[in-house]
C-alpha cells in the first residue's frame, strides 16, 4: 500500500481527527482529558494484525488532568472503529496514514505550523530549499512570516523536497494548510510534479440542501382605476418656475448625475416645468452627452492627478492594526500624566557609565533605568500588573516588561522577563539584543510572548514631549515616556530660582482592571524611583 502522511498543527478541529480515523489512518495524538469517562472507546486489540502495536491505554486521576499519549495503528476491517471522547483538547504533531487507493509513493505533507498562540495564518517569506534538494533534520526549509515575526521553519525528518505547494511570497496561508511535500527516496521526486494535496474540506460530507420554501400564489395585482375622460392623457409643457431652484423627478436627477448632465441646461416638459426622465433622454439623444463630457473633461483636467504608491500590508502591520483597533474598541482607556525630575537619575547614570567604561561594559541608557523603575513600581503596586477576563482579574506574579521597538516592517514589542529581579546592565544588554533581533526580523516566540506591562519611549529617540499610548491587550496598562527638558523652578529665597530637568510620563490604564487611585499610586511609586534612583539599587 502506498504511504501517505499529513502534518496537523495545534488548534486543529477534532473533525480532522475523525476523518483520518474513518479512513483507517494511523495517528499520534496527545491530549488532555477533562472528564472521568474514558476518552477513547474501541474493541480490544485481539483483531490487530501482526506488526502493529495495540493501543496504549492510560487512566487518569479523578482530581488531576493527566496527559495521555495514544497511538493508533491501522485497524483491520473486522475491528470496531475507534471513537474519540468529546471532552479533551487535541494537539496533533504528525499523522501518518496508509492508503491502498493511491499510486503515490511514501511521502510527507508539511503543513503551515502554529508558531505562536495567536497565530491563525502565515506567509511564506522565503524558501531556503528548492525542489529536489536533500533535507535533513534541523535544516531550515523556509522562513515563515507570522503575526509576530519572521521565523525559520526547520525540517523534522530526512528526505528530499519533492514539491513546494505554496510558493515564495504566498500570503495568508491557514495553519495546517499543506505548504510542501517531502519523500524518502530521490527517485520518487518526479512523481509529485503535478500533485495537488487534498484539503480537509474535501472529506467533509456535503451538507443537505434545505428544502425550498413553499411558495404561495401571488395575490392578484390591484385593479387600475380608469382615468376619467376629462383628465388629459399627457401634460403640455409649462414655463419653468422662476428662481434658481431646478425641479426634477428623482429618476431624472439620477440619470442626469450618471450621465454628467447639468440640470440647469435642460428645459423641463413635466408639470409646472419639472424635468422628467424623457427630457434627459432627449438631451442625450441630441448630442448633449458629448458636449457635457467635453465640458467635464476640460474641468477635470484643471485638477492635477494625485501621485501615490500602494504599499502591501506586512503581517506584523495587519496584526498591529487588528490588536490596537480591538484595544480602543473594547478597553475603556483613561490617562494619568506626571512630571518626574531626572537630575539625580542623570547623575547616577553618569557614575554607572563611568564604571561600565572602566570595566569594558556597555553604557546604560535612560530607557534601561525607566524599565527598571517601572518593574519595581509594578512589584510595589501589583494591581497594575494584571489582565482582565470575563470571569476574574488575573494578577501576574512575574514582572515581564515589553519594550516597544519601531522597525521598517512595523512595531514590535519584545519582552524583558523578570525585569524587577535583573540589574541595569543585564536589562540594557537584553533590550539592545531584542531591538536588534526585531530590526532583523528574527525574533522568536519566546522573545515577545508573556509580557505583563509595556513601556513605549518616544522621548529619547524622537524628542516627543508627551503622548498617550494605546494599551497592549491583554495587559492593563502601558507607560508612555516623553523627553526631558530643563525648566525654571523656584529657589530657596523669594528672588532665587534654579534649573531642573523634568521628564513627563503618561500611564494609560484599562479602567476595568485599574481604578484611577491605583493608577495614581503606581505613578507615585514610579516617580519615587526616578527621582531617587539610588533606591533601585537596594
Amino acid at each position: 500500500m502506498a504511504y501517505a502522511s499529513r502534518i496537523l498543527n495545534q488548534s486543529n478541529k477534532l473533525k480532522d481527527v475523525s476523518i483520518l480515523l474513518r479512513r483507517g489512518h494511523a495517528a499520534s495524538i496527545r491530549y488532555f482529558s477533562s472528564t472521568n469517562r474514558a476518552p477513547l472507546n474501541r474493541d480490544d486489540a485481539s483483531g490487530a494484525r501482526p506488526g502493529f502495536s495495540p493501543v496504549e491505554r492510560m487512566t487518569k486521576c479523578s482530581t488531576d488532568i493527566v496527559p495521555l499519549s495514544i497511538s493508533f495503528s491501522t485497524l483491520s476491517s473486522t475491528m470496531g472503529r475507534p471513537r474519540l471522547g468529546q471532552d479533551f483538547s487535541c494537539s496533533m504533531k504528525s499523522v501518518r496514514g496508509f492508503s491502498s487507493g493511491s499510486d503515490l509513493p511514501a511521502h510527507q505533507e508539511i503543513g503551515m505550523p502554529s508558531l505562536s498562540p495567536t497565530m491563525t495564518e502565515g506567509n511564506i517569506a522565503r524558501w531556503l530549499k528548492k525542489e529536489g534538494d536533500k533535507v535533513a533534520p534541523g535544516e531550515v526549509l523556509c522562513e515563515v512570516e507570522t503575526d509576530k515575526a519572521t521565523v525559520e521553519m526547520e525540517c523534522m525528518e530526512e528526505g528530499y523536497l519533492a514539491k513546494i505547494v505554496k510558493a515564495e511570497g504566498s500570503k495568508e496561508i491557514q495553519v495546517g494548510e499543506v505548504i510542501a511535500i517531502t519523500v524518502e527516496d530521490e527517485e520518487d521526486i518526479g512523481k509529485f510534479k503535478d500533485y495537488i494535496p487534498s484539503s480537509p474540506a474535501d472529506a467533509t460530507p456535503p451538507k443537505e440542501e434545505p428544502a425550498p420554501p413553499k411558495t404561495e400564489p401571488a395575490p392578484p395585482p390591484p385593479k387600475e382605476e380608469k382615468a376619467s375622460p376629462s383628465e388629459p392623457k399627457t401634460s403640455k409643457p409649462s414655463p419653468p418656475p422662476t428662481g434658481d431652484r431646478v425641479f426634477a423627478s428623482p429618476l431624472a436627477r439620477k440619470l442626469a448625475e450618471d450621465s454628467n448632465v447639468p440640470l440647469s441646461s435642460i428645459k423641463g416638459t413635466g408639470p409646472e416645468g419639472r424635468i422628467v426622465k424623457a427630457d434627459i433622454e432627449d438631451y442625450l439623444a441630441s448630442g448633449g452627452k458629448e458636449a457635457t463630457a467635453k465640458q467635464s473633461k476640460a474641468t477635470d483636467s484643471k485638477v492635477p492627478a494625485l501621485d501615490y504608491v500602494d504599499i502591501p500590508h506586512s503581517q506584523i502591520r495587519k496584526v498591529t492594526a487588528s490588536r490596537l483597533t480591538f484595544s480602543k474598541q473594547t478597553i475603556p482607556h483613561y490617562y494619568l500624566t506626571v512630571d518626574a525630575c531626572v537630575d539625580k537619575l542623570m547623575g547616577l547614570r553618569s557614575q554607572l557609565n563611568s564604571f561600565q567604561e572602566a570595566s569594558g561594559g556597555k553604557r546604560i541608557s535612560v530607557n534601561d533605568l525607566v524599565v527598571k523603575a517601572a518593574a519595581l513600581a509594578l512589584r510595589k503596586v501589583p494591581q497594575c500588573n494584571s489582565s482582565w477576563t470575563d470571569d476574574y482579574i488575573r494578577q501576574f506574579r512575574n514582572v515581564n516588561i515589553n519594550v516597544a521597538v519601531q522597525t521598517e516592517n512595523g512595531l514590535y514589542v519584545p519582552v524583558v522577563k523578570d525585569a524587577d529581579k535583573k540589574g541595569l546592565s543585564t536589562i540594557g544588554e537584553e533590550v539592545r539584543s531584542l531591538a536588534q533581533k526585531a530590526k532583523e526580523n528574527s525574533l522568536k516566540p519566546e522573545d515577545y510572548e508573556g509580557g505583563t506591562f509595556t513601556v513605549s519611549n518616544l522621548g529619547g529617540p524622537f524628542g516627543i514631549k508627551q503622548f498617550c499610548a494605546v494599551v497592549n491587550p491583554p495587559q492593563a496598562a502601558i507607560l508612555a515616556v516623553g523627553s526631558a527638558e530643563k525648566r525654571v523652578v523656584p529657589g530657596n529665597g523669594p528672588d532665587e530660582f534654579n534649573f531642573a530637568s523634568y521628564m513627563p510620563v503618561t500611564l494609560s490604564c484599562d479602567h476595568r482592571v485599574v481604578d484611577g487611585a491605583i493608577g495614581a499610586e503606581w505613578l507615585k511609586a514610579f516617580k519615587g524611583y526616578i527621582e531617587n534612583p539610588e533606591s533601585m539599587l537596594l
